[in-house]
């Protein structure tokens, strides 16, 4: 055939791509015990379905074609359980997939393109940062947007207004460009073992003499616990696709589509006739929301967000009657469910989350108020506390919420009670509302009495702040049994599919940071 040299030709360049850096490389990331990030697309996506672009891409800088397939960044599209998303994995193999010009403009092209054709992304990451001496320069480093001439070309790769889920995962050392993408994504996993940070340790044993490892900086504890970057940690990598189809199923493909229902397990809320046991009789002991939690929802199963990060507040996705919600609950085995700052960054972020992606919010009370004190105002509590309630004020999405025990203070209101924007808001006959704990309130107030006047007047506030006033004066719609939360959720998730746009948010919230 008169083409036939034509498409040997196109075949030799399409297979040398795909054997990655080589086989040295390829082993090199295997004995690490790592995929390389062909192997990863295949692990993740269903069978057959990966359409790659920029196969044949390979680094501008003269001389580094050959050692530079698909320029260390793998990128095109494909179907996860028959669901449509874009999909990057950086090639560690390949200069360590570091970041140069044509590696930018792969990730910006299909950034933009996801969001513009409505598909979640998905990003493998595992990169060693910005490639030297390629963007050392002046103009190298101006370059490397991807694009020149264009004074505000830099911005589409460092902004994300959500408008499709965007995951990142964390598999392997992660520099550079995999944290800036971490802190654009709408949910991030990362493996064990593996790190990320700003820079490498390497670079900065020059910068600033550091001593301490990458993993110091930023492995998986540190950022699960301390920075609250990471959302979900997962033991290997096997356990890392899991995490992304399982978090993928509760999501809508973008911001104009509903999150997906699913058929309800035949054994959800059997245990709802026992609720109350879980909560102690004794007011001053503390409990486990996640049991609360679990026994409300379908099949007892929930999705958690930032588990370790401020854990004095529980944010979780799950189902009620087959429809996604998001549950924003304190945890009083945690400092009694007194939110600190974390616990204040983490709801907020789960706020704009969750009204970025048309989830109804259900809000559980139990809480004596915030954890303030020297630490916490040299932290800026209050400045944390007022954009929470910021956030809460233009959350868009139906918001329901139910008094369980505590709710006082200022918190009442952070945590969408009464007159501060709740669509549906009820209480539990134990709920108890006030300015400060009862305890609190009467030391202060009554702390010269004698203690039997002092403890009498303490058990007048506590039944004042009984929940029934509220009720007679219309500050909340109802006091329901406890056992009857479950059925009562499920009108109102019922209610508001029937209603006109079907709970779909308006997205106020979808261009606030993602991080704070």
């Amino acid at each position: 055939m008169a083409f036939d040299t034509l498409l040997e030709e196109l075949k030799e360049r399409k297979n040398k791509a795909s054997r990655h850096g080589g086989p040295e490389k390829v082993k090199r990331q295997h004995d690490k015990g790592r995929l390389t990030a062909r192997e990863r697309i295949d692990c993740l996506l269903d069978p057959d379905t990966f359409v790659e672009f920029g196969m044949l891409a390979c680094s501008d800088m003269p001389g580094m074609k050959d050692k530079t397939p698909a320029d260390g960044l793998i990128t095109g599209y494909g179907l996860v359980n028959g669901r449509q998303i874009g999909i990057i994995a950086s090639d560690f193999t390949v200069l360590a997939s570091s970041n140069a010009r044509v590696y930018s403009k792969k990730a910006k092209k299909i950034r933009a393109q996801v969001v513009e054709k409505g598909f979640p992304l998905v990003w493998l990451g595992e990169s060693g940062g910005g490639r030297l001496p390629d963007i050392q320069g002046a103009v190298g480093i101006a370059s490397l947007s991807g694009e020149g001439g264009n004074s505000k070309s830099i911005f589409p790769q460092y902004s994300n207004i959500r408008t499709t889920p965007w995951i990142m995962a964390v598999m392997g050392q992660c520099n550079g460009v995999p944290m800036w993408q971490a802190c654009l994504s709408d949910f991030v996993v990362q493996v064990k073992g593996s790190t990320l940070s700003v820079s490498g340790v390497r670079a900065l044993q020059k910068a600033i003499a550091a001593t301490y490892t990458d993993e110091d900086m930023g492995g998986w504890k540190v950022h699960a616990e301390i920075s609250g970057i990471t959302d979900q940690v997962a033991e290997n990598e096997k356990d890392c696709f899991r995490i992304i189809k399982e978090f993928l199923d509760y999501m809508p493909s973008n911001n104009k589509e509903l999150p997906p229902i699913r058929p309800v397990p035949e054994d959800s809320g059997r245990e709802m006739e026992h609720i109350l046991d879980i909560l102690p009789e004794k007011r001053t002991r503390a409990y486990d929301m996640y049991k609360i939690i679990k026994t409300i929802v379908d099949g007892g199963k929930i999705f958690d967000l930032k588990p370790f990060f401020g854990k004095t507040i529980i944010t979780c996705l799950a189902r009620i009657d087959g429809n996604v919600v998001g549950f924003i609950a304190n945890q009083p085995i945690v400092n009694g469910g007194a939110m600190g700052i974390d616990a204040l960054e983490k709801m907020t972020g789960f706020m704009c989350f969750c009204d970025s992606f048309n989830i109804p919010l259900i809000f559980l009370h139990d809480t004596p108020g915030f954890i303030t004190g020297k630490e916490a105002e040299h932290n800026k509590v209050g400045a944390k506390v007022t954009v929470a309630l910021e956030a809460l004020a233009q959350v868009t999405v139906p918001k329901i919420s139910i008094i369980i025990r505590k709710s006082y203070g200022q918190a009442m209101f952070n945590m969408c009670g009464p007159t501060a924007g709740p669509d549906f808001i009820v209480a539990w006959p134990t709920g108890e509302i006030g300015f400060l704990e009862p305890e609190i309130a009467a030391d202060v107030t009554y702390g010269a009495l004698p203690e039997e006047k002092r403890k009498a007047l303490t058990e007048k506030m506590i039944r004042e702040g009984a929940p029934y006033p509220l009720a007679e004066e219309y500050y909340i719609d109802d006091i329901i049994d406890p056992g009857e939360t479950r059925g009562y959720l499920t009108q109102i998730l019922n209610m508001i599919q029937n209603s006109e746009g079907g709970g779909m948010g308006k997205h106020l919230l979808a261009n606030w940071p993602t991080k704070f």
